[in-house]
């Protein structure tokens, strides 16, 4: 046999291991830019495919809203003195007489003391001698007042004293993310949120991420917990059964394609950029990246995605692709000043030299793989 007879096996195992490394996908870390391209609704797809610049960012780059509802923003401080049910007294009361009306059997002192009288759920408390009295509402110095009226008609120049105890009607539960949880009493030093916070230990996470709820009967509010400083109108006032519970932010977005990692990645800021969150997870591949194709994929509420598109007729949320060429003039400026939201996925499609080094060092592989089988068939 001639030589070219012994070739020819070794060329066509060549051969056709090429058309075979063509023919196959090779691996890769997600879609190509065209076939992201593809699911736009100017062609296959449902997906609006914006290039990011200075109007993209001035209407998508918002930012969470958090703050209180009207009602609870503009109710004023409850005084520290105004009783309410659930509020415990002290009244001490003395009398003219030896032998006074409320003075214990065997007893010199002309003062007696009622330990412990809560105003009940009605918001009454009684008195020996007084009677039921209502004092929901009113002041010690009112309620001491009262007492001491109708006490007068019965022993001569009744002196009154009371004092309010912390009990339960003027609290507010404290949970999460504090130094120390618990039920707090709304005293004249914690009648604000900033300063039951403070009564509670103060927050336990990073203050720039920290957000605080507040529910009050059915309604709930949300607030960042550095809000609670930019003004005396952000500080609210608290009221009896509030219950107030501090959370680390639980937003987060999704990294996946050529970046330094893939993950789930949560925020560490209030508001976190384009290029913040490409950094968060150690920039792009040096050697699969492309600059050309970064995506941010999101649904975009309905009136957002109207002044996107200019289409006032638009119908529900819409499926928007956001595209970042950083090598595009004023690319960095435009990813930095784009604020990524929760939710989102963002996306660095690999540059096309990445698939042709994986199509060569498969060919590479394999045909020495092949060059050795057909050394050991020509022998």
């Amino acid at each position: 046999m001639t030589s070219r007879g012994f070739r020819r096996p070794r060329a066509v195992a060549l051969l056709a291991v090429v058309a075979l490394v063509a023919s196959c996908g090779l691996p890769r870390s997600g879609p190509t830019q065209n076939e992201i391209f593809a699911g736009s609704v100017l062609r296959d797809g449902d997906a609006f495919i914006l290039t990011v610049d200075d109007r993209v960012n001035a209407i998508a780059g918002v930012s969470p809203a958090l703050a209180f509802a009207q009602s609870v923003a503009s109710a004023g401080v409850v005084g520290s003195d105004t009783l309410q049910p659930g509020d415990t007294l002290t009244i001490t009361v003395w009398e003219n007489v030896d032998d006074g009306l409320l003075a214990r059997t065997g007893t010199p002192s002309s003062a007696t003391a009622l330990n412990e009288v809560q105003v009940d759920g009605q918001g009454f408390i009684f008195v020996p001698y007084a009677g039921r009295i209502r004092v929901a509402g009113q002041s010690p110095e009112a309620v001491r007042a009262l007492i001491a009226e109708k006490l007068a008609e019965q022993t001569p120049d009744p002196q009154v004293q009371i004092a309010r105890e912390a009990g339960d009607g003027q609290t507010v539960s404290v949970v999460g993310a504090v130094g120390a949880q618990g039920v707090y009493p709304i005293e004249r030093s914690t009648r604000t949120l900033s300063a039951m916070l403070a009564r509670a230990g103060g927050v336990a996470v990073n203050p720039d991420i920290a957000q605080v709820t507040l529910t009050r009967g059915n309604q709930s509010n949300h607030v960042w917990f550095e809000d609670l400083f930019e003004g005396p109108g952000r500080d609210v006032a608290l009221r009896g059964g509030d219950r107030i519970m501090v959370q680390r932010d639980t937003r987060s977005f999704t990294a996946l394609g050529a970046t330094g990692t893939q993950n789930r990645v949560a925020f560490e800021s209030r508001t976190l950029s384009a290029i913040e969150a490409i950094a968060s997870v150690g920039g792009l591949s040096p050697a699969a990246a492309d600059p050309t194709g970064v995506f941010v994929f999101r649904n975009e509420p309905e009136a957002i995605a109207r002044q996107l598109m200019g289409n006032p007729a638009l119908q529900g949320t819409q499926r928007v692709v956001y595209v970042l060429d950083l090598t595009r003039p004023n690319g960095m400026f435009f990813a930095r000043d784009f604020n990524i939201r929760d939710g989102d996925t963002v996306y660095v499609t690999e540059a096309p030299f990445s698939q042709f080094s994986k199509i060569i060092s498969a060919l590479t592989g394999t045909l020495s793989a092949v060059d050795d089988t057909v050394t050991q068939f020509d022998r």
